[in-house]
């Protein structure tokens, strides 16, 4: 059922996740070039998940908002490089690169660890760490407000 928190929560978390993806487009080489997918599958990433994780929890207090403002972060973080790492694979596995499908996912698996070492950087985590508060304590105060 839809709720304020919801609703405020999908639409933060989406804003948070196409900022943070404009600044990891700065870090891809070529400066991002070719990435004009990243930051928009990203915040619809972040919408879902800000839907899903913070605003189902949300109204229950600042103190464990933060806590879920940080989970849901993380959730995003995991499923955008779950995805991107998937699709690199499959445009890998279409050329030919790979005998298999066990070795095609352990690429992919390969491929989502060099993702996340290129965007373990502190200007990176740093934005998600502090947005995912700032995110999580207006999705908080709405929910409250309008619930």
């Amino acid at each position: 059922m839809p709720t304020a928190g919801k609703l405020i929560g999908a639409i933060l978390f989406a804003a948070l996740s196409y900022y943070v993806s404009e600044q990891i487009k700065l870090l891809l080489p070529g400066e991002g070039a070719g990435a004009s997918w990243l930051s928009p599958v990203n915040a619809l990433i972040g919408a879902v998940m800000g839907w899903q994780v913070m605003g189902s929890n949300a109204g229950q207090g600042f103190v464990p908002a933060t806590g879920f403002g940080l989970t849901t972060v993380f959730a995003v973080t995991f499923w955008s490089l779950l995805i991107w790492s998937g699709y690199q694979m499959i445009k890998f596995a279409v050329r030919g690169r790979y005998d298999g499908p066990v070795e095609a996912l352990v690429a992919m698996s390969d491929i989502m660890l060099d993702y996340a070492a290129l965007i373990v950087v502190p200007a990176i985590i740093g934005s998600m760490v502090i947005g995912s508060f700032i995110c999580a304590m207006v999705t908080e105060f709405f929910s409250r407000r309008w619930s």
